[in-house]
């Protein structure tokens, strides 16, 4: 899992995508698309941010769920909390057993 999680944080465009999905959960692809385009200027297509939305689904950053014909897409930050307590919060070790 922490594979897919840095593969999907490897990419600006996709830091980008959970960048806005931080500032607004919830939207669809065109909503997203919009955003990407008019704030960021970047001009890429529907195509590559539902692929970018697919890497990002895979490694646990975003979820979606359909409404009627819609499909929303909201940010999961869990992943991102396991990967920041293994690291920054690890689980005190094991006292050691003095020998008897």
């Amino acid at each position: 899992m922490a594979d897919d999680l840095f593969k999907a944080l490897a990419d600006g465009t996709r830091r980008t995508i959970l960048d806005e999905l931080t500032e607004k959960s919830g939207q669809t692809l065109f909503e997203i698309c919009a955003r990407l385009s008019m704030k960021h200027e970047l001009g890429i297509s529907r195509q590559a941010v539902s692929q970018h939305l697919a890497v990002l689904e895979a490694a646990g950053l975003v979820e979606t769920r359909r409404e009627g014909r819609y499909k929303f897409h909201d940010l999961n930050v869990t992943p991102l909390r396991h990967i920041t307590e293994r690291w920054l919060d690890p689980p005190a070790p094991a006292p050691k057993k003095e020998p008897s």
